[in-house]
């Protein structure tokens, strides 16, 4: 394993136009955690130099032609953004560079992996409330023996919720890790891989949490060791 020196780069995924507060917080985490973020758009689509992390973050719905199915929910769909973060995830699948999916980003990552989404949740909410907010009103169940639970150090824990979108069959290789009050996936990851996580929830949100902030840090340290 090579062991980059300095603050390792963690490319921070977006679209080309909005979303900067999201983009600007999880950057701040990343560099809270030790390492240094770089701002990726479809119209800034390099890094000016190589980077060793990834995270993806949240936004626009997925577009389900992305898993071959038709649309069942008004379009709320921005392809230049998800031709530009497919490509992103399939390369750092390829090298096996760490990778947080955040939201938007959790749900595109399992596509990629050939799972596919429920494409609204409000039908399947029971004992979970529909309104979207940033403050953390929704309990996560965390599944034990996960990395995620190794992160968190707890069964429960406390998460935000602003997504209407959610994981259904998970893709290839992936295991779910926390799920809401409802059963609903709100966290999967893939233990073969030194760090690769998605989550439905807004860490970047919650960076005031320890708990929140670990999520950041495994991936920084995970990216600091890459393969040869």
């Amino acid at each position: 394993m090579a062991e980059i020196p300095g603050r390792p780069l963690i490319a921070i995924t977006g679209p080309s136009r909005g979303g900067k507060a999201p983009r600007v917080l999880v950057q701040l985490a990343v560099w809270l955690a030790g390492g240094r973020g770089v701002q990726l758009s479809p119209r800034r689509p390099e890094s000016g130099e190589p980077y060793q992390g990834v995270i993806i973050t949240g936004g626009h719905d997925v577009d389900p032609v992305l898993y071959a199915e038709e649309s069942e929910v008004r379009p709320r769909y921005d392809s230049e953004r998800d031709a530009f973060e497919s490509e992103i995830i399939d390369d750092a699948l390829d090298r096996s560079l760490p990778l947080l999916g955040i939201c938007r980003g959790a749900q595109l990552l399992n596509v990629r992996r050939g799972g596919n989404l429920y494409q609204e949740l409000r039908s399947r909410r029971v004992h979970t409330s529909n309104r979207a907010t940033i403050l953390p009103l929704k309990t996560l169940l965390v599944e034990p023996e996960s990395r995620l639970h190794e992160l968190v150090a707890t069964d429960r824990a406390r998460i935000n919720s602003i997504h209407n979108q959610g994981i259904n069959r998970l893709g290839e290789g992936l295991v779910v890790s926390g799920r809401d009050l409802d059963g609903i996936v709100q966290a999967v990851e893939d233990p073969r891989r030194d760090f690769l996580m998605g989550v439905q929830w807004h860490p970047e949100f919650l960076i005031h949490s320890p708990r929140q902030r670990r999520l950041f840090a495994a991936l920084v340290a995970a990216s600091r060791h890459l393969p040869e």
